[in-house]
């Protein structure tokens, strides 16, 4: 039994270090792909998110208990996007 594991050791030793070797670069290669991935994602989420004008509309209070006195349910959510409710501030200083 002895011999025949060692029969197998010494002859799939040669073919180790490249299967390793591509092993190792193959797990290096899925975190850089999976880190790429999310920095993607997360820019992707930042730009949508970015493109809410509650904060620029005359109607949006700031206050965290009713933030929207027209459509206080979608205010500043993604589905405020395309409110038609919105009208911009009309004093600068307000921003």
């Amino acid at each position: 039994m002895l011999q025949l594991l060692r029969f197998l050791t010494h002859t799939s030793q040669p073919f180790l270090v490249p299967i390793c070797f591509v092993c190792a670069w193959a797990f290096i290669s899925a975190i850089a792909l999976s880190l790429w991935t999310a920095v993607r994602d997360g820019v992707n989420t930042g730009k949508r998110l970015h493109q809410i004008p509650c904060t620029h509309c005359q109607y949006f209070t700031g206050d965290y208990r009713l933030k929207c006195t027209v459509r206080p349910s979608i205010a500043n959510t993604e589905a405020a996007i395309d409110c038609l409710d919105y009208q911009p501030k009309t004093n600068p200083l307000l921003y």
